[in-house]
C-alpha cells in the first residue's frame, strides 16, 4: 500500500460537482479520500504537493484513440499510445477497433485488457466493433464482447451504410445497455473527396465531401436511436447543420450524445494550405462558419465531448499527393492545449471545457472517473493554464509524428498526471515544450 497523498493549495475544478476553488485533494489506496476548500488534516506521514498556481481537475477521458498494437505496432502501442496520453492529461482513452486483427472477438477485447494493464501507465477501454472484421455485412457477438471487457461498441473510421443492420446492432445494444459509438459518413457521398466540398477545394483543385455526407447517415442514425432506445453516440461531428439535427434529437432523447474531434473545433479548411496532408482527416476541416458553430455547439452543450481523434500514421502513408495519402493526425498530448484555445479567447469557459473531456465521456461510457468525489478512482491532473509552450515534434511521445498541431503555439500544460493515486508523467523542469 502506497503512503496517503495530499495535494494542497491547488485550484481544484470538477464539473461534476460545480466546484472551482482553492482547496485540498486526499488521496488513499488510489481512490479519492476527501477534496475540501480548507486545510489538510491527513497525517504527518502523508505525501504532500504543493500545488499553489496549479489547477486540479480530473483526468481527461478521450473516447477516439487508435493504436497500432495488435499488428501495425511501428504506427504506435499501447506503451507509446498511453506515454502520449499521459502526457496530455489523459487518464483513460477508448481504444478504436481497428487493429490487426479486428477487435470483433471476445478473445480480443480479453487480450488487449491484459495487454494494456501490463504495458499502458493509464486506463485503456477497449471498443468492440459493430460489425465482424468492421465490413457492415454481419454484426458480433454484443454479448460475449461485453463480458469481455469492451465498454462500447464501434466500427471505428467505418461507417455502417446497411439502415437494416445498424437497426439490428441498435436493437441488440440497447438488449445489454451498450452505448454504440458510430462514424456519420455516406460512403458514396463521399466518393473520391478528400476535403470540404467548397470554394477552397476548387482552387486547391482536389475532390471534395459535402456537408451531406454526414447529415444524411446522421440523421439516419438518430431515427434508429429514437426506434430503438439505443445509447447512441455520433463518434464525431463536424458540419452547423450537424449540430441542429443533435439538437433537435435531443429534444425527444436523453439517450443520444455527440462528440467532435479537436481538430474541428480548432481548425478549419484554410489550414490545408498547399496540400498539406497532416491536416487530410476524417470527416475533413469544414468551413470557418462550421467551425463557429462547433464551437457554439460545446458551449450550449449539445456537442457532449471532445476527443484527440488520436490516428497515428507512419510517413510513407503521408508523405504522398494530397488525394493519395491517408487520413488521420495524432492529438492525444495535444488535446487539452488546444482546447484550452477556446477558453483563452472567451469564447467557452473552461469549466464547460473541462466537463466535455471528463464527465460527460464518464457518463456516456458509465464510468466511475471523471469526476472529483470521494471514493472516486484517483485519476486527476495538474495544469500551469498559462503555460506558454510551441509543438514539436522531437518532443512526441507517440511513435508517429503526424500533428495537425506541429509548430503551433499554445498556452496551458499539463504538469502531472495522476492515476489511481500514481504519479505517470511530470512535466520535465526547465523544459519548454
Amino acid at each position: 500500500m502506497s503512503r496517503p497523498l495530499v495535494i494542497e493549495n491547488a485550484r481544484i475544478v470538477d464539473p461534476a460537482s460545480g466546484l472551482d476553488a482553492v482547496g485540498v485533494l486526499e488521496v488513499e489506496d488510489g481512490r479519492i479520500a476527501s477534496v475540501t476548500t480548507g486545510t489538510a488534516k491527513r497525517a504527518a506521514t502523508a505525501e504532500r504537493i504543493d500545488a499553489r498556481g496549479l489547477m486540479l481537475a480530473p483526468g481527461l477521458i478521450d473516447m477516439r484513440v487508435f493504436t497500432g498494437e495488435p499488428g501495425r505496432e511501428y504506427r504506435e502501442t499501447l506503451a507509446t499510445a498511453s506515454a502520449a496520453a499521459a502526457a496530455g492529461g489523459v487518464t483513460s482513452f477508448v481504444l478504436m477497433p481497428d487493429t490487426l486483427p479486428v477487435i470483433d472477438d471476445g478473445a480480443l477485447v480479453d487480450f488487449l485488457v491484459r495487454r494494456a494493464k501490463a504495458t499502458a501507465g493509464v486506463n485503456v477501454l477497449p471498443a468492440a466493433a459493430i460489425s465482424k472484421g468492421l465490413k457492415g455485412e454481419e454484426i458480433t457477438e454484443f454479448g460475449l464482447l461485453k463480458e469481455a471487457g469492451a465498454v462500447c461498441f464501434a466500427d471505428g473510421r467505418h461507417s455502417i451504410q446497411s439502415s437494416a443492420l445498424l437497426r439490428a446492432a441498435f436493437s441488440y445494444a440497447a438488449n445489454f445497455d451498450m452505448p454504440v459509438v458510430h462514424h456519420a459518413a455516406d460512403a458514396a457521398l463521399v466518393g473520391e473527396g478528400v476535403m470540404n466540398e467548397g470554394h477552397f477545394a476548387s482552387v486547391l483543385g482536389l475532390k471534395g465531401i459535402p456537408a451531406e455526407a454526414e447529415t444524411i447517415p446522421l440523421s439516419r442514425d438518430l431515427q434508429l436511436a429514437l426506434l430503438t432506445g439505443v445509447r447512441y453516440h455520433a463518434a464525431q461531428i463536424s458540419t452547423a447543420a450537424s449540430v441542429e439535427l443533435m439538437a433537435a434529437a435531443k429534444q425527444r432523447s436523453r439517450a443520444v450524445s455527440c462528440g467532435i474531434s479537436i481538430n474541428n473545433l480548432a481548425l478549419n479548411e484554410n489550414d490545408v494550405g498547399a496540400y498539406r496532408t497532416f491536416f487530410k482527416l476524417s470527416p475533413p476541416l469544414r468551413s470557418e462558419d462550421d467551425r463557429q458553430a462547433m464551437v457554439e455547439g460545446v458551449r450550449t452543450g449539445i456537442i457532449d465531448v471532445i476527443h484527440s481523434d488520436h490516428d497515428p500514421q507512419d510517413s510513407e502513408v503521408k508523405r504522398q499527393p494530397f488525394a493519395e495519402a491517408s487520413d488521420g493526425a495524432i492529438g492525444l498530448e495535444t488535446l487539452f492545449a488546444a482546447a484550452l484555445r477556446l477558453v483563452h479567447s472567451g469564447e467557452v469557459e473552461l469549466m464547460t471545457v473541462l466537463r466535455a473531456l471528463t464527465q460527460r465521456p464518464a457518463e456516456i461510457l458509465g464510468l466511475s472517473s471523471g469526476r472529483l468525489a470521494v471514493g472516486a478512482p484517483a485519476d486527476f491532473i495538474l495544469v500551469d493554464l498559462d503555460y506558454p509552450w510551441q509543438v514539436s515534434e522531437k518532443n512526441f511521445r507517440s511513435r508517429s509524428r503526424n500533428s495537425s498541431f506541429e509548430g503551433a503555439r499554445l498556452a496551458g500544460k499539463v504538469m502531472a498526471t495522476y492515476v489511481a493515486g500514481q504519479k505517470v508523467f511530470e512535466h520535465p523542469r526547465g523544459d519548454a515544450a
